[in-house]
């Protein structure tokens, strides 16, 4: 009995696999009164319930099968690519741009036609007439989720100025029900929403970025895939 109590135990703090993901934060009026957009989290989500965060979630194996009407920046891949798959930064990506889609219905692409059909989880964005594009799209934080958590996703963060949207940035008729509450938060009201750590880190990021210029000169990496938390550069 005392070994099956100990492989139960060995089962509950067995931590979940981490995720490989992507987050995109869409910044409007940057010049003059920069706002960010957002939406609330559900109360029975399993991962951070009722917090305010960016559009993003989980790399799909699809993803690396879309192609990109316009490329990242050669920094911007390079970085990807640092501590990491070189493979990955094409899906990564195309994740960012798909989550956006899916949870906001905004449009980052470009107008024209599928050379194939789109495959599943992209079909209603080939439906709009437009093709994904990374243009625009700065790489700026990458976080791992500590050990101890539900859910543990390698995050990777990017930033798109509300100019690169192909659609109306007013229009969430087409976002699907994962977030609630989607707004344009100014980023001088920001903290005062229910937000995760994280992005609150992030957030400042993207306040430095706005005095600095919008590519960073090296990309902030909180790596917790060990016990022992590292803060990294990825230059």
């Amino acid at each position: 009995m005392g070994q099956e109590d100990a492989r139960l135990r060995g089962r509950d703090i067995a931590e979940p696999p981490i995720r490989d993901a992507a987050t995109v934060i869409v910044l409007r009026d940057a010049g003059t009164a920069p706002r960010v957009l957002m939406g609330q989290r559900g109360a029975s989500a399993a991962f951070m319930p009722n917090k305010f965060v960016f559009p993003g979630g989980a790399v799909d194996p699809v993803d690396a099968t879309v192609p990109l009407a316009g490329p990242l920046g050669a920094a911007c891949s390079a970085r990807l690519s640092a501590e990491a798959d070189p493979g990955l930064a094409p899906a990564l990506v195309t994740a960012g741009i798909r989550e956006l889609w899916e949870e906001t219905g905004l449009i980052l692409g470009r107008r024209g036609a599928w050379e194939a059909p789109a495959p599943k989880g992209w079909r209603g964005f080939s439906r709009t007439g437009h093709l994904p594009t990374a243009e625009g799209l700065h790489f700026i934080f990458r976080a791992i989720t500590p050990p101890g958590r539900p859910r543990r996703f390698d995050a990777r963060f990017f930033l798109v100025e509300a100019e690169a949207i192909a659609n109306d940035l007013d229009d969430f008729s087409g976002a699907e029900d994962e977030l609630g509450c989607l707004q344009w938060i100014p980023l001088a009201e920001v903290r005062g929403f229910n937000l995760p750590f994280i992005t609150e880190v992030v957030l400042a990021e993207v306040a430095g970025l706005l005095k600095a210029g919008l590519e960073p000169a090296s990309v902030p990496f909180f790596d917790n895939r060990s016990p022992r938390s590292e803060f990294l550069r990825l230059r």
